[in-house]
């Protein structure tokens, strides 16, 4: 795939960028190895103080950042002004709270002293070069979740980003800079999925990240794993959207488009398999169906604009087929389904809403990475559990219900990472990201987050000559 921005409303090559040679690769590599030496050494009052000022420029920055991301990838330009808002808000709140989460933890005294030793404690110390692989979906917010605990913890950056968003990838290289990071602390690869197999091999790099596709997770966890190398993986989600009588249905109905169709549908988090209890189904499905069918498509830049294109031609072909095999075996297309004719340029695709899904559809099984959601009737919550983990996938899921016995079987039995209650599934700093099965291992953000590029380090004191300490 080339290195360029295409613009997805139109089609159009704004931009093509050449990928850096075995040289500059090399240079970049040594720089980054030159930089953790001399960057693990400063204190968190120096690394939050560089991180406020990248908070700042980002915020002055917001609105060209923004319109560059819709250029490259496609989302509404309010979705993009908002993806920037929040990279700002989590490098602030880790700024001012890296130093809590990664204090030394000491253990209670009768343990220390069943040791053999007079004073112990864990001390977390940065690992080295990270290597972050990141997808274009959200270009801006998934490079920042890994950054900005990254350099907190004092590690070094280096970025390998989606082929079709080196814009963005290129302005996070120069936002760091602009911020005074020394030399070298975060730096863009601009390569192509080739060369990140050499890269994660040399020795300088300690280890890996990497948001995307259940292929590509394989293909990084495989050399890493070669190397002994950490890395946390999030890979790809099918969330289920499950909705209950007790619930408050106009309100469910209303979060449930949002769920489906944020960032144009294409988010491992967006709800995307709606599980809904037979008492309250047709309700669901009618007024649902009109909402997804009643919003607007078209140019992102636009500000009246719901629905923008997918970001590559690709990726529609790959959505068009997960639709056409559905409707071949018997499903029932309630609105959608097709190329909008209104806008025969781009890679638009309407808001589409399938039901009759039986498991032996792909889309029953494979992520809709897309404006397509599927409708399950559930006759119980047994019903319910068990079609929302009958998937490979395991990131996070939304339940709708305001039974307490109910609520407490859904936290006891949803095989995923997350279980939002009443409200749409949103990543925060604060909050532990990340999910099980297929889609992935390791945590973001929170004190998970920063501590997994740490190491745990066990210090340990014995008694001195003397029996001083």
């Amino acid at each position: 795939m080339p290195i360029a921005t295409v613009n997805p409303a139109n089609g159009e090559t704004i931009k093509r960028f050449d990928a850096l040679g075995p040289e500059e690769t090399e240079r970049r590599l040594a720089a980054a190895d030159a930089a953790f030496r001399q960057y693990r050494t400063t204190g968190f009052a120096e690394r939050a103080r560089l991180l406020e000022r990248a908070a700042g420029l980002l915020d002055d920055d917001r609105e060209d950042i923004a319109r560059t991301m819709t250029t490259e990838m496609g989302k509404p330009l309010a979705a993009a002004r908002a993806e920037a808002a929040k990279c700002a808000k989590a490098m602030r709140w880790y700024a001012a709270h890296a130093e809590e989460l990664l204090a030394d933890e000491l253990p209670p005294e009768t343990d220390v002293r069943d040791a053999g030793a007079v004073r112990a404690r864990v001390h977390y110390r940065p690992l080295g070069v990270i290597l972050a692989v990141m997808p274009w979906n959200f270009p801006l917010w998934q490079v920042m979740r890994f950054a900005a605990p990254a350099l907190m913890a004092g590690n070094v950056g280096l970025l390998k980003h989606a082929s079709n968003v080196p814009q963005t990838a290129l302005y996070l290289e120069d936002l760091f800079r602009r911020a005074d990071y020394p030399q070298g602390c975060f730096q863009t690869l601009l390569v192509g999925s080739g060369a990140v197999e050499a890269v994660l091999r040399d020795g300088r790099v300690a280890a890996a990240t990497l948001t995307g596709s259940e292929p590509a997770g394989r293909a990084v966890a495989a050399v890493a794993g070669d190397e002994v190398k950490k890395t946390v993986l999030e890979l790809g989600g099918s969330d289920p959207y499950i909705v209950m009588p007790s619930a408050d249905i106009a309100r469910a109905i209303r979060t449930a488009v949002t769920a489906r169709v944020q960032n144009n549908g294409q988010s491992c988090i967006a709800a995307k398999r709606f599980i809904v209890h037979a008492d309250v189904y047709d309700t669901f499905a009618e007024r649902f169906t009109a909402l997804m069918a009643g919003l607007t498509v078209g140019d992102p830049l636009d500000e009246t604009t719901d629905v923008g294109p997918l970001a590559t031609e690709r990726g529609r072909a790959d959505l068009e087929e997960l639709v056409d095999d559905a409707v071949r075996q018997g499903a029932t297309v309630l609105c959608g389904g097709r190329r909008p004719e209104e806008q025969p340029r781009g890679w638009f695709y309407e808001p589409t809403v399938l039901a009759d899904i039986t498991p032996g559809m792909r889309i029953h099984r494979e992520e809709a990475f897309g404006p397509v959601a599927t409708l399950y009737r559930a006759d119980s919550i047994d019903d319910a559990v068990g079609i929302a983990n009958d998937t490979p996938f395991g990131l996070s899921s939304n339940v709708w219900t305001r039974d307490e016995d109910e609520q407490h079987r859904f936290v006891r039995d949803m095989e995923a990472g997350g279980v939002f209650f009443n409200g749409m599934t949103a990543s925060h700093p604060a909050l532990p990201f990340g999910g099980v099965k297929r889609s992935g291992y390791g945590r973001e953000l929170s004190g998970h987050g920063i501590r997994e590029f740490c190491n745990a380090t066990t210090v340990w004191y014995g008694a001195e000559p003397g029996g001083g300490a």
